[in-house]
């Protein structure tokens, strides 16, 4: 019987608060994302209307989509594969070239932050690299490998680094001295104030560093698969655009930004794991 009343007193409650919740949830998380969606549709549909006639309507790309999107891992003979396995090539690529860039960025970055000489020498370097369009990387990558896909990858590796050094050297650099000069008098050794002082403390401007990278990467990526050629969503694009298909450039787009919006989403997801913080 008691079980049964609290039963209902707790039904009751979540009635009660799901009714004053709902008109929030169903404004912030389906009516106004839907209305910037709808905008971007009308827009869209009102060019394609009146402005040209290359470009083709909503419904008209949708239509001449439905392929790729009802079998995106279709193979058809040698390069012609479903939109899937350009995808997962494209990732493939960024992947490798982001993970080498942050083994490498993550220990340079403490280097700098815990060193004044290491800053002196390593700085100006950085500061002369990092505006480096990452195309300008490309004819020096195929010197060095003389292939497209290696050099794709280290591209991405390249332009993956300054985000992340810059970030983790201020994270390190930003640790409160109280907890260093403390460790200290405790005589903890070295390697034991960066795993459990320094590291911690430097987590969030981390894991902002790799966000940006791995943003960085994936714009970068579309860009080499553009003049590199071979498998990949970049070269997707360039190849549809050759052929005058925008409909399937504009699916091209579409998958684009939703893989970037989902790797940002799992690299925060990750930082919540690891830091036990709200992602920022």
């Amino acid at each position: 019987m008691m079980l049964n009343l609290n039963l209902a007193v707790l039904a009751v409650a979540g009635q009660s608060s799901w009714k004053k919740i709902r008109p929030v949830v169903l404004q912030d998380i389906v009516l106004l994302p839907a209305a910037g969606f709808l905008g971007i549709i009308i827009l869209w549909w009102f060019v394609a209307t009146f402005l040209t006639n290359l470009m083709p309507t909503p419904a008209e790309a949708l239509i001449a989509n439905l392929d790729y999107i009802i079998n995106p891992f279709y193979r058809r003979g040698p390069g012609n594969l479903g939109l899937g396995w350009l995808l997962m090539a494209s990732l493939r690529r960024v992947l490798l070239g982001f993970g080498l860039g942050a083994l490498v960025a993550i220990p340079i970055g403490f280097l700098i932050g815990m060193s004044k000489q290491a800053s002196l020498a390593l700085n100006p370097l950085i500061q002369i690299f990092k505006p480096v369009s990452p195309l300008a990387w490309l004819p020096i990558s195929l010197a060095i490998f003389n292939l497209a896909d290696p050099s794709a990858i280290f591209v991405i590796f390249i332009t993956s680094l300054w985000p992340t050094i810059i970030n983790t050297a201020l994270g390190v650099s930003s640790v409160n001295k109280d907890y260093i000069d403390v460790a200290r008098v405790l005589e903890m050794p070295r390697w034991r104030q960066i795993t459990k002082i320094i590291l911690p403390a430097s987590l969030p401007y981390i894991f902002t560093g790799l966000r940006i990278s791995l943003g960085i990467a994936w714009l970068v990526i579309v860009a080499v698969e553009m003049l590199t050629g071979g498998v990949g969503i970049g070269f997707f694009v360039w190849d549809e655009w050759s052929r005058l298909n925008l409909s399937s450039v504009f699916l091209a787009v579409l998958v684009i930004g939703l893989t970037g919006l989902v790797l940002d989403y799992a690299v925060g997801k990750i930082q919540q794991l690891v830091t036990h913080r709200p992602k920022s």
